[in-house]
């Protein structure tokens, strides 16, 4: 008794803010699972927090504050997918392109592309190394994907349960619905998942060997040895830019692209970063005005069985460097941002 009133006494001299500030890292990372952006998922729990403060005189129990904000993330979010389509890749617009397309083809609005996330902003720190294999891999670009396949109250009972592995009661209390129909949405959705494309390995924290192919990968890239590149990738890897439609499958497609209409990329450079729980880099490309290097895109690599199997660019350089913390300049020869 005497416990429980001091814990009660402690969380009281607790700011508001603070205490909701607590779960921002993981509330993001749910809402990202659930609308497909990182900018969406900010937005949505900026729209939690407004909602918690206004009503937290409200709030009763502090030991149900998190249950308590996913319920309102979760409101949020499936009202935001209401108005919304479905996010997408370019793969799933149609077949693979050829390298010696003269064009991308235009830009697609951004509000249907699936965007890519910084890992500091929707994986909460966690000692436990099963843990942050866990969470890397439900934030990875094909699972996140593959999520917005689902029906709004489908994604939010199966990352709930599977992700976040809630029981069926307390998804039942979140979303105001039964046991049985939690079930029901749980079993619907992991047929669907058990069909969808889940290129990649997750990307294990000192993992020495991915460690040498992404270092191999820089290398090959920054020179554009187009014949060492190539040999690092799958015989399946992609290559794909959104916002433009256009993606590639194959070495042969890759390096045909890489050395034509890509080859603008040509004496780039790459800033490590990461994303999705997968390795990315920042990449910058020659000025044309001048010395130094702009930014030029985002790209997340897809790793598995010891070959890249993905290069996803994301070309939305001017929120995604300042969300992902890039410079946005590089000087000549120094490696340091201007």
């Amino acid at each position: 008794m005497w416990a429980s009133f001091s814990q009660v006494s402690e969380v009281a001299s607790v700011p508001v803010e603070a205490q909701l500030e607590a779960y921002r890292s993981e509330l993001t990372g749910y809402c990202y699972r659930m609308l497909g952006s990182a900018f969406e998922a900010e937005d949505a729990v900026q729209d939690t927090f407004v909602r918690a403060w206004r009503n937290f005189d409200k709030f009763e129990g502090r030991s149900a504050l998190r249950t308590w904000l996913y319920r309102i993330a979760t409101n949020v979010c499936l009202t935001m997918s209401t108005s919304a389509q479905r996010r997408i890749r370019p793969m799933d617009l149609g077949p693979a392109g050829s390298g010696t397309a003269t064009h991308p083809g235009e830009p697609r609005p951004e509000q249907i592309w699936l965007g890519p996330a910084p890992d500091d902003r929707v994986l909460p720190e966690v000692a436990d190394p099963a843990e942050v294999v866990a969470g890397r891999e439900s934030v990875r670009l094909a699972f996140v994907a593959a999520l917005q396949h689902l029906p709004p109250k489908q994604r939010a009972v199966l990352i709930l349960r599977e992700v976040l592995a809630w029981s069926a009661q307390e998804v039942a209390d979140l979303l105001d619905t039964s046991v049985a129909s939690v079930n029901s949405a749980l079993q619907r959705a992991r047929a669907t998942l058990a069909s969808a494309d889940t290129e990649a390995e997750v990307r294990r924290p000192l993992d020495s060997e991915q460690q040498a192919l992404l270092a191999r990968y820089v290398r090959a890239f920054e020179a554009y040895d187009l014949t060492a590149l190539t040999a690092l990738l799958h015989e399946d890897a992609t290559l794909s830019m959104p916002p433009l439609p256009l993606w590639l499958r194959g070495p042969e497609h890759i390096a045909a692209w890489m050395s034509g209409t890509g080859s603008g990329c040509r004496g780039s450079r790459l800033v490590p970063t990461a994303a999705n729980g997968m390795p990315a880099f920042g990449h910058y490309r020659r000025d044309p005005d001048g010395s130094g290097h702009v930014p030029w895109a985002l790209i997340v690599v897809g790793v598995s069985g010891g070959r890249i199997t993905s290069l996803n660019n994301f070309l939305d350089v001017d929120r995604l460097f300042p969300l992902f913390g890039l410079p946005d300049r590089l000087e000549e020869g120094s490696g340091q941002p201007e």
